[in-house]
């Protein structure tokens, strides 16, 4: 059987990566013209946005086996951007935002429309809506939020390009108001360090006067939703509170489930 051809943007980073990496180093920076003198040298089309090659592995795919390899024990390599056309390298705990097995469950009257239920086109899509109408950021961070934009594509001063997938704004009780970035994870999609980085960072530029709070959502077994609240510490993300939501019919949240809820919160 002939040997499967390695996938372009595969074939470009290990370039890029094989140019630099030394067992010494940690962390190294490259451009995007690395991508085109990449290509060139082993004769591959470029796609027409060249951006797409460090952005998939930013968000979308992991990184070839040839470069997860060479990491550190209890460490992985992520790809970060430094500004305009500009991207790192570097050694990162590992550390994926992975639902606790042993948490509790707490079920909510689903108010999701049927008919978006039906017609979603993709998971995070379908979670997103389900996240939104069933007002779970209020429920998790106990505050009144507000959907401002969905799939926010947008620059951020010495990261780059970024998107967050939907960013609610809130305000509670004290009048303090909030920015919340959500990224939304489907199948076995897991969220990682780079998203929260670079959420934190682009409210911190857009939003300054705003509290940033930055979620993660996650679909379970079982109609059930994991939300994160993360942050960052010194490089490295860091859980700030974990909630298991499940959307259930009102008339399957029991008499003694009710008076439960009511014992934790007491």
């Amino acid at each position: 059987m002939p040997k499967k051809q390695k996938n372009r943007y595969d074939a470009i980073i290990e370039q890029i990566f094989a140019r630099h990496y030394s067992v010494r180093e940690t962390s190294f920076t490259f451009t995007r013209e690395e991508i085109e003198e990449a290509a060139t040298e082993l004769a591959i089309k470029l796609p027409k946005n060249i951006g797409d090659v460090p952005y998939s592995f930013r968000y979308r795919n992991d990184l070839p086996e040839a470069i997860r390899k060479t990491a550190s024990e209890g460490y992985e390599w992520i790809i970060e951007g430094m500004g305009k056309a500009k991207y790192r390298f570097r050694q990162s705990k590992a550390n994926r935002i992975i639902p606790s097995e042993n948490l509790v469950t707490i079920k909510v009257p689903d108010a999701t429309p049927e008919i978006i239920t039906a017609y979603a086109q993709t998971d995070e899509q379908a979670l997103l809506a389900k996240v939104r109408y069933n007002h779970l950021i209020d429920i998790f961070l106990g505050i009144a939020t507000y959907s401002l934009q969905n799939h926010l594509r947008t620059t951020v001063k010495e990261v780059g390009q970024i998107e967050i997938d939907e960013v609610y704004v809130g305000v509670d009780k004290y009048g303090r108001q909030f920015v919340i970035p959500v990224q939304a994870k489907g199948g076995s999609d897991k969220h990682g360090v780079v998203q929260t980085q670079q959420d934190i960072a682009c409210c911190a530029e857009k939003f300054p006067t705003l509290i940033c709070r930055a979620i993660s959502a996650q679909f379970m077994s079982d109609n059930k939703i994991a939300l994160f609240e993360l942050t960052v510490e010194d490089g490295d993300i860091k859980i700030v509170e974990e909630r298991h939501y499940q959307l259930v019919a009102a008339s399957d949240i029991s008499a003694s489930e009710l008076k439960a809820y009511g014992i934790r919160r007491s």
